[in-house]
Formats: C-alpha cells, structure tokens, sequence
C-alpha cells in the first residue's frame, strides 16, 4: 500500500466514518478507511442506546458499532488498523501517513476523527464508565428516572446537562470548583431557577463511590477548607469540556478557537477543497450518534461529486 492513490480516504470509524464509507462505497468509490486503534468511537462506552431510530427496544454502542461496520463491508470498503501520525493537505493529493510509516495518497478527505469527552482522570471514574459515570446527558439521561444525580462542571455544558437531566432525575446536584459559575448569566439564571437543581461550590471530586457494580454516592473535597463529605446518588455526568481530534490539521485546515474544525454553511466542506469534515470534529452543538450519521452522509455525497469536477 505504500504510497497508492485512494480517490476517498476516511478517518475515524464512529458513526459519521462508517456511514461516510457506507455511501462512498455503495457509490463504487473503493473508499480505505482508517480505523485507529479504538475502532467505533465514544459509542463502544455506550451500554445501551435507546434514541437511534430503528432500535425500538434499543441496543447497545458496541453493537451498533459492528453492524454499521458489517454493512460497511458489504460495500468492499477496505479498512486499515492504526493510526495516523501525520497528514499534509497543503496539495492534492492528500498525504496521510500512518503509524507503521506507510503513506496513502488520497484525491478525496473524509475527517471523521469525533471528540474525546474530557474527563477528571481519577481511578473510580474509569471504573464505573457506563455504570453510572457518564458524559452526556442527553445520551444517558432516560436511564436515571426518579434517580439523585450528580453534574460536574461550571460552564454552559453544564448548566444544560443539568437542565436536561431534570426531565428525569428527582435532584440534580451542580458541583463546581469555584466559588461562582463561569457559565452565561442566563443560563447559570436558568439553572438557579429550576427546583430540582442544587449547587455545591468550591468543591472537587475526591472519588466516585460504589458496589462494584453501579454507581452508589460521591466523594466530595471543599477547596477551602479541606473537609471530605460523602453524598449518595445513582448518577454522575461529567461536564467539563470536549477536545475535538483535530489536532493533526492545526495550521493547515480552518478551525474556531476551541480547536473544532470549520465546515461551510450546510455541508462538510471545509477550507480546503477536497477535504470534508463530519460529526464531532466539526460538530460542537449536538454531538448525537444520529447527527454525526447525517453530516458523514453529506460527506460522502460532497467527496463524490468533488470527484466527479475534477475527473
């Protein structure tokens, strides 16, 4: 494969890669998919996903994940394991080079790279990932009916999960480090508003509690004074940020100041011809399964007919 010229290479394999190759291959494109090292993006920590239409009885991300990569196969999309180390739009074509030093060409780009959910990084919040631990609400949120659940985080990320999970929750407890919120007066107003939401200040998480098998409580540790208390809740959203992996086209591709990647009005074009970015990596409002499925079909229908101008 050394230096062989795809007409449409894709990386990243989430929901908006593997619809991007379902289209780009039922179009006879022949598309080389990229996989990583973490085939099927953040829907593989998804225990079950009940809002993606079709499941009416919902199914879990890892199965989803493998059925959109079945269909995918059904197409001859070729895929590739590994991980891109470096790329270079500057001139058609595209060079993409691999961990394994190998270098593809590509005429066409499909970015489909998603956002990694940030996360506090202690021991117990790895444990209990999809058991109680999570970083979206709206993907989780059904889950925790009638439940006490905590929300980590200070800005408008929060706030709205927060607001969201009051459709569900009895009590959604806010926990920020500082003594006020860095969100929007209104939606900071918003929150203080609403009777299901409390607020805990210049306080961190200290550790996540549990049975082994699902989240029971929350360790908290007060900034100030130092003092460790204990809360029970069933749930605990974090909401402190995503970064967008975008990293390798800093400098070469258009990008706002949280580092997301610039995409024209109503399509997936992106400051260089021929390159088209799609779902998270470009995405920074929905960040649903179903919208990234949405924005790698619009990639795939762009690459085609960019392919067709220039033949």
């Amino acid at each position: 494969m050394d230096r062989e010229i795809r007409d449409v290479v894709i990386i990243g394999t989430g929901p908006a890669g593997y619809t991007a190759a379902i289209y780009t291959g039922r179009a006879n494109l022949k598309p080389l998919v990229i996989e990583g090292h973490q085939p099927g993006g953040q829907l593989m920590i998804t225990t079950d996903i009940e809002n993606f239409p079709g499941f009416p009885e919902g199914i879990p991300g890892p199965e989803l994940m493998s059925r959109m990569r079945q269909q995918a196969e059904r197409f001859n999309v070729d895929f590739v394991y590994g991980s891109v180390t470096d790329a270079d739009v500057s001139r058609s074509p595209f060079s993409i080079t691999l961990d394994d030093n190998r270098e593809i060409l590509a005429r066409t780009l499909i970015i489909a790279t998603g956002a990694t959910a940030k996360w506090l990084g202690i021991e117990s919040e790895a444990i209990y990932r999809g058991r109680g631990v999570s970083a979206c609400a709206t993907c989780d949120g059904f889950f925790f009916k009638n439940c006490r659940v905590f929300v980590i985080g200070g800005g408008d990320t929060a706030m709205e999960e927060a607001l969201y999970l009051t459709k569900f929750a009895s009590e959604v407890v806010l926990v920020h480090r500082r003594e006020e919120f860095r969100a929007s007066k209104i939606m900071s107003l918003r929150a203080r508003k609403n009777s299901k939401i409390t607020t805990m200040l210049n306080e961190v998480v200290e550790e996540i509690l549990g049975d082994g098998m699902k989240v029971t409580g929350i360790r908290l540790r007060n900034v100030k004074t130092g003092e460790l208390t204990e809360h029970a809740c069933e749930g605990v959203f974090m909401a402190i940020g995503h970064e967008p992996n975008a990293a390798l086209f800093k400098g070469q591709l258009d990008m706002d100041d949280y580092g997301y990647i610039r995409t024209n009005a109503h399509s997936t074009e992106t400051s260089v011809k021929g390159v088209f970015a799609c779902g998270d990596v470009q995405d920074f409002v929905y960040r649903q399964a179903v919208t990234a499925v949405g924005t790698g079909c619009m990639a795939a229908v762009e690459a085609e007919r960019y392919l067709e101008s220039i033949r």
